[in-house]
């Protein structure tokens, strides 16, 4: 069962998805810029038991704002406490993947009274030095021989004129293709956009970041989830699960993406750690 609603929250719109029946735990999506959406169908496995809520956050998917609306992390984090109120849950469960995971430590370690646990996938880096590298090895990773190749392959295959949606999902997937272990496994992703401004908006708003002092200092259950060939190095996701005294699960053969190339493990150990009824 699935339901839908726009909440309206500080001035803006946002959106809504429910899934399941249960004890409620809050999916936070990647990007920033990005929507609830490409989470799926992977993410709804875990709606057994439990309610799983998605929001399209502030100035992406179906959730857009006015170029003059601020989109900086402070806001992103003021919206989930506002949600919170709304949704009547004094204490949320926290399920970030990518950017949403650092969105929920963001969100943790701003008001740790209102975590009840927190679980996080193929976080982003949770300090700035941790970003810049995984920025160097995504760079390297996209420009690699073999994709510059298969690019120069579209270009020359007439599939723009032939058929110009299955270009368009051609060019989604070479341009996500680097977040793979296996990259022939990238036509499972459902296709997503990003919101360019709210993107630049939120790494520009949290400056030379480092969260691993304010992590240390929570005191909740936690568990990390990381693939081993992620373009995010597993070490810095290990020193995350290190500061939160947290369990860590290194999945072999996965990038970025462990919903859909780790989709046993990802079931398994998220399925066992979120609360049910």
């Amino acid at each position: 069962m699935t339901e839908t609603a726009t909440r309206a929250v500080r001035g803006v719109e946002i959106f809504e998805r429910r899934a399941g029946s249960g004890p409620a735990t809050v999916v936070l999506h990647g990007g920033p810029g990005a929507h609830h959406d490409y989470l799926l169908p992977g993410f709804d496995a875990l709606a057994t038991s439990r309610t799983l809520i998605y929001y399209d956050q502030r100035g992406g998917g179906q959730s857009p704002v006015a170029r003059d609306v601020p989109v900086g992390w402070t806001e992103h984090v003021a919206d989930l406490e506002a949600l919170r109120s709304i949704w009547g849950l004094d204490r949320l469960t926290l399920l970030g993947y990518s950017w949403g995971g650092l969105l929920a430590e963001l969100y943790a370690t701003t008001h740790p009274d209102r975590v009840e646990r927190l679980a996080l996938v193929s976080a982003a880096p949770a300090w700035r030095a941790a970003r810049t590298e995984f920025e160097r090895r995504f760079h390297e990773r996209t420009m690699s021989p073999a994709l510059q190749a298969e690019r120069a392959t579209l270009r020359e295959s007439k599939l723009r004129e032939r058929d110009p949606v299955a270009f368009q999902r051609r060019l989604f997937e070479l341009s996500v293709a680097g977040y793979f272990h296996d990259p022939s496994q990238v036509g499972a992703l459902t296709p997503f956009r990003v919101t360019g401004r709210t993107q630049q908006e939120v790494w520009s708003s949290l400056g030379e970041f480092d969260l691993r002092p304010a992590l240390g200092g929570l005191h909740l259950p936690a568990v990390v989830l990381h693939g081993d060939d992620d373009p995010i190095p597993a070490e810095f996701a290990r020193e995350v699960a290190e500061c939160l005294g947290a369990p860590f699960h290194l999945l072999p053969y996965c990038g970025h993406v462990p919903y859909v190339e780790a989709f046993e493990d990802f079931r398994r150990l998220l399925d066992a750690f979120l609360p049910r009824s």
